[in-house]
C-alpha cells in the first residue's frame, strides 16, 4: 500500500508539473497559461520587443521559435524577390471577393515559402482624398465594400495558417507628418466610416495581429490609445490576438503598456526592461498586463500551430505560377475602363496595323512604393504585353519624357579628370556608414543596381543589405546648358557635383527619387560624388545625367504615323509612396504630352497609373479613351494588352469617387493644416465620398462604382420580401441581369439603402450589398442578396453602439453611385 501511495503521489508531483504547453493536445488557453508561469519577468518584457528587424524573438531554454514577420500588403517584400501583386486598390476594384480570397491564400503559400509566419497586410484604411500616398495600398472609400475585401482577404491568408496584420489602426488617411498629426475625428464619424474594416476583420475573419497607425487619433498617439486598443478592440469586439506598433511608432513606455500595445517593433525602444522594471515596481504598470500581452502572441502562435510546426514548406515554388496566376486575375478584373467613346475601344486587329506605345510608364514595371513595393521575378509592362498579344502589329515605343533606364544607359561618366577609362570607381563597404576599406573596389560603366540585388551580393562577399558604397569620377558636357542628376535609391543617398551638396537624402527610407538641375560649361570637367547606404532593404541606386530638356518631338512622330496611339502616364514608385503624400496633379510634363499626343493622333488611349484620382481637366476632352490600370502588378502588361484589344472585356468599377476638382473632394478644406497645429478635423463627418456628392450640387468626374464594358447589362424584376423582425431586420432582394450586348462581360450590380424617414441626418443612400456575375452574351441570371440588420442601421452617440430605426427604407439597385437601375420601398419593424 505504501508503494502503490508513493507511486500515486509521483505521478501527481509529475503531473502537476508536465510541460503543458508542449502538448499539442492540450487546449490553447493552457498551452498559454503554462509557458507564461514558465517565463521570468524579464523575459517577458524582452518578448514585447521586436528584434532583428522583422522577428519576434525565440527564447531557447523554453524551445519557442523565433517568429518571422514580412510586409505586404501587395508582396512579400523582405526576402529578395517575389510574387508582385497589383495594388490594393485595384484588388478593390474587382468587386470580387472570391479574387481577393484567392489573393490571400497565394500571399499565404507566398510567405510559407519563405518562412514568414506574419505578413503585414491588409491595409484596410479609408481614402479620404487622392493624394494620399498609401492610397494604392488600401481598399476603398466605402466601409461596406472596404469590410467585404478584408474579410475575403484575412480569410484567404489565414487559411493558409499565415497571421493576418489589419492597419493601419486607425485613420491613417495621409502621410502628411504621420508621426505627429493627429486625425481629429467625432464618435460617429470614428465607428460608421473609419472602423468597419477592422471589426468584420475581427469579428468575422478572426484576424491575428492589428498593426496601430503612425497618427494621432483625436490627439493620442494610436500605439497608447487606450479607447481604440482597449475599450473597442478588445473590450467591445472581443480581439484576443495582439497589437503591434508600426515601425518606429511607439511613443512612451508607460502609455504604451497600459494604452494596448502589446508588441514594439522592430525593436524595444520604450517597452525594455530599463523603463517598464521601474514602472511596475512603481504600480503604474501592472505585471499582470504585461503576461496578457505575452499571452496574446503566443495563443496566436499556438492558435497557428507555430510552436509544433516548421512554417517553411520547401514544396512552395518560391516563383510560384498559382501566385502569378491569381496576380493576372487581378489585374483583368480591376482595370476601370472609364472613357470610350465612339467605342474606340477594343481595338481591331483589322484597323489598327501601326500602334505607338508613348510615355515613360509604357516600358517598366510600375508600382507604388514604400514598404509595400515587392521586386518581382519576372514582369510584364504594357508594351510588352502589347507585343507579346499582337505580333503582327507594329508598335513604334517613344517614352516621350526621359525614363530613368534609358537616362542611365546613356550617362557616360569616366574615372577621373583626363582619364580616357568610362565609368565611375565604385567602393563597396561591408557597413551602412562607408567606414573601413572596401570589400570590393571597381569601375563600374553605370550605377544601376535594381531589384534588390547586386552582381556581388552573391560572389564578393557585399550583402545585399546593411552595406555601403561610393562612387566617384567625372563628367563632361559637349555643351553649355543645364544638366538634370537623377538619383534613385531605397534608403540612403547623396550626391555632390564638385564640392556641392545638390541631393541630400541620407536617411532610411523607401524607394525614392530625386533630382538636381546643373548649369555647366562646354568643354569643363566636374568631379561627381555618390554615396549610398542600405540598412533593412535591398540594395537599389540607380545615377543618371543628361541635358535638361524633354523628348517631345519623337513621340509626336510617333504618334503621327500611327493608326491610334497608347500614352503611359501617371505616378510610380517614388511619386506615390509611403511617408510622402503626391501631388493631385500628375508629375511634371505629362498633361503637355498627352495634350501634344492627342493633337497629333485622334485616336488616343490614356492608360493611367494611379492609387486614385488625378487633375484631368487639361485633357480629358480631347481624348476618347482612359483606361485606369491603377499599379497593375507582374502580369499587368498582359492584361492591359487584353482589355485593348477585346480579348479580355473590362469588368473593374471604382471602389472611390473621383472628383473633377480637388476642391470639390468634401475633404478639401480639412485635409491639410495651414496653421500647423498638428490637429486634421474630419468635419466632412459621415458625408465623404459619394455620400457627399449626393448631396452636393457639384457631381464628380466619374462616380463611385463606375465602369464601362463592351457590352451591356440590362436590370428588371425586382423582389423584395421582408423577413424582418423587431431585433432582427432581414430582407432578401432579387433581381434579374441580362447581358444585351454582343460580348461575354461580367458587371457589379450594387444595393443601396436609403432611410426615407431618418431621425438623424444620414447619407440619402450607402452600399450595402454587391454581386459581381459573369454572364455571356445573351445570357440572364437572377442575382439574389440578403440584406441583415447591419444593413439598416447608424451609430448612435446616445446609445454607444448602432441601432436602426423603425420606419420606410428604399432598396436601390445600381450600376453606379449615379446609374440607378431599380428600386422598391419597404417597412422596417
Amino acid at each position: 500500500m505504501k508503494r502503490i501511495a508513493t507511486v500515486v503521489l509521483l505521478m501527481s508531483f509529475t503531473a502537476s508539473y508536465a510541460q503543458v504547453y508542449k502538448d499539442k493536445n492540450a487546449p490553447v488557453e493552457s498551452r498559454v497559461n503554462d509557458l507564461v508561469s514558465r517565463m521570468t519577468l524579464e523575459e517577458k518584457i524582452d518578448y514585447i520587443g521586436g528584434y532583428k528587424g522583422f522577428y519576434i524573438r525565440g527564447i531557447e531554454r523554453l524551445g519557442l521559435p523565433e517568429i518571422k514577420l514580412t510586409d505586404g500588403p501587395v508582396g512579400t517584400h523582405k526576402d529578395g524577390k517575389s510574387t508582385a501583386y497589383p495594388a490594393s486598390v485595384l484588388s478593390a476594384a474587382t468587386w470580387d471577393t472570391s479574387l481577393v480570397y484567392e489573393l490571400g491564400k497565394q500571399l499565404g503559400r507566398d510567405s510559407r515559402a519563405r518562412g514568414v509566419h506574419v505578413l503585414l497586410a491588409p491595409g484596410v484604411n479609408i481614402l479620404r482624398a487622392p493624394m494620399g500616398g498609401r492610397n494604392f495600398e488600401y481598399f476603398t472609400e466605402d466601409p461596406f465594400l472596404n469590410s467585404r475585401m478584408a474579410v475575403a482577404y484575412v480569410k484567404g491568408l489565414q487559411d493558409e495558417k499565415v497571421v493576418a496584420t489589419v492597419k493601419h489602426f486607425a485613420a491613417n488617411n495621409q502621410e502628411w507628418d504621420r508621426h505627429n498629426v493627429s486625425s481629429d475625428i467625432d464618435e460617429r464619424t470614428l465607428h460608421e466610416i473609419y472602423l468597419p474594416a477592422y471589426k468584420a476583420a475581427v469579428l468575422e475573419a478572426k484576424a491575428g495581429s492589428i498593426m496601430n497607425s503612425y497618427n494621432l487619433i483625436n490627439g493620442v498617439h494610436a500605439s497608447q490609445h487606450d479607447e481604440l486598443n482597449n475599450k473597442i478592440l478588445r473590450d467591445l469586439w472581443g480581439f484576443d490576438g495582439f497589437v503591434m506598433s508600426d515601425w518606429s511608432s511607439t511613443y512612451d513606455a508607460v502609455g504604451a503598456a497600459n494604452g494596448g500595445l502589446d508588441l514594439e517593433m522592430p525593436r524595444a525602444r520604450f517597452m525594455t526592461k530599463e523603463k517598464l522594471l521601474p514602472a511596475i515596481q512603481q504600480g503604474l504598470v501592472k505585471e499582470s498586463t504585461i503576461d496578457d500581452k505575452v499571452k496574446r502572441m503566443l495563443r496566436i502562435i499556438f492558435r497557428f500551430g507555430f510552436f509544433d510546426n516548421v512554417q517553411l514548406d520547401k514544396n512552395i515554388p518560391l516563383d510560384n505560377p498559382d501566385a502569378a496566376k491569381a496576380s493576372l486575375e487581378l489585374a483583368r478584373g480591376g482595370i476601370v475602363l472609364l472613357k470610350n467613346k465612339g467605342n474606340v475601344l477594343p481595338l481591331s486587329s483589322e484597323k489598327v496595323k501601326t500602334l505607338a506605345v508613348i510615355g515613360p510608364n509604357a516600358n517598366a514595371y510600375i508600382s507604388g512604393g514604400g514598404s509595400s513595393y515587392t521586386f518581382p521575378f519576372h514582369s510584364v509592362s504594357t508594351l510588352q504585353g502589347i507585343q507579346q498579344l499582337e505580333k503582327n502589329l507594329r508598335t513604334i515605343y517613344a517614352p516621350g519624357l526621359p525614363t530613368l533606364p534609358d537616362m542611365v544607359a546613356q550617362s557616360v561618366f569616366y574615372t577621373e579628370p583626363g582619364s580616357k577609362t568610362k565609368g565611375l570607381k565604385g567602393e563597396y563597404f561591408s557597413n551602412i556608414k562607408l567606414s573601413g576599406t572596401p570589400a570590393k573596389i571597381a569601375v563600374d560603366t553605370i550605377v544601376s543596381i535594381n531589384n534588390g540585388w547586386h552582381i556581388a551580393a552573391e560572389n564578393q562577399g557585399i550583402p545585399f543589405d546593411h552595406c555601403s558604397m561610393r562612387w566617384t569620377g567625372v563628367v563632361r558636357p559637349d555643351k553649355t546648358s543645364g544638366y538634370r542628376f537623377t538619383v534613385r535609391g531605397f534608403d540612403g543617398f547623396r550626391l555632390y557635383v564638385d564640392t556641392a551638396l545638390v541631393i541630400n537624402e541620407w536617411r532610411d527610407q523607401g524607394i525614392t527619387t530625386r533630382e538636381a538641375v546643373v548649369q555647366m560649361e562646354a568643354g569643363k570637367e566636374y568631379n561627381v560624388r555618390l554615396e549610398y547606404f542600405a540598412n533593412v532593404h535591398p540594395v537599389d541606386i540607380s545615377f543618371a545625367w543628361r541635358e535638361d530638356k524633354l523628348l517631345f518631338e519623337d513621340a509626336i512622330n510617333a504618334a503621327s504615323g500611327a493608326d491610334a496611339a497608347i500614352v503611359c502616364i501617371g505616378f510610380n514608385e517614388s511619386s506615390e509612396r509611403e511617408s510622402n503624400d503626391r501631388t493631385f496633379a500628375l508629375p511634371q510634363f505629362q498633361d503637355s504630352l498627352i495634350q501634344s499626343i492627342a493633337k497629333a493622333n485622334p485616336n488616343t488611349i490614356v492608360l493611367l497609373n494611379a492609387g486614385g484620382n488625378v487633375d484631368m481637366q487639361k485633357w480629358i476632352s480631347k481624348i476618347p479613351a482612359l483606361v485606369h490600370i491603377w499599379y497593375a502588378g507582374q502580369e499587368g502588361g498582359t492584361a492591359i494588352a487584353e482589355i485593348l484589344f477585346g480579348k479580355t472585356n473590362p469588368s473593374g468599377k471604382l471602389p472611390v469617387s473621383f472628383e473633377k476638382k480637388w476642391e470639390d473632394n468634401p475633404a478639401f478644406n480639412y485635409y491639410y493644416d495651414p496653421a500647423n497645429t498638428k490637429r486634421v478635423a474630419y468635419k466632412e463627418g459621415i458625408f465623404m465620398g459619394y455620400r457627399h456628392y449626393d448631396r452636393s450640387a457639384v457631381k464628380p468626374m466619374f462616380p463611385f462604382g463606375f465602369g464601362l464594358s463592351y457590352t451591356s447589362f440590362k436590370y428588371n424584376g425586382l423582389t423584395v420580401k421582408n423577413e424582418t423582425g423587431a431585433s432582427n431586420p432581414k430582407v432578401q432582394v432579387q433581381f434579374t441581369l441580362t447581358n444585351t450586348g454582343k460580348a461575354d462581360g461580367a458587371e457589379v450590380a450594387q444595393v443601396y439603402i436609403r432611410p426615407l424617414n431618418a431621425k438623424v441626418p444620414r447619407p440619402y443612400k450607402e452600399l450595402k450589398a454587391f454581386s459581381k456575375t459573369f454572364l455571356k452574351k445573351g445570357e440572364k441570371k437572377t442575382i439574389s442578396l440578403t440584406l441583415d440588420a447591419n444593413a439598416f442601421q447608424y451609430y448612435s452617440t446616445e446609445k454607444h453602439g448602432f441601432v436602426h430605426d423603425a420606419g420606410d427604407y428604399e432598396i436601390i439597385v445600381a450600376a453606379s453611385a449615379e446609374d440607378i437601375k431599380l428600386r422598391k420601398t419597404i417597412r422596417i419593424q
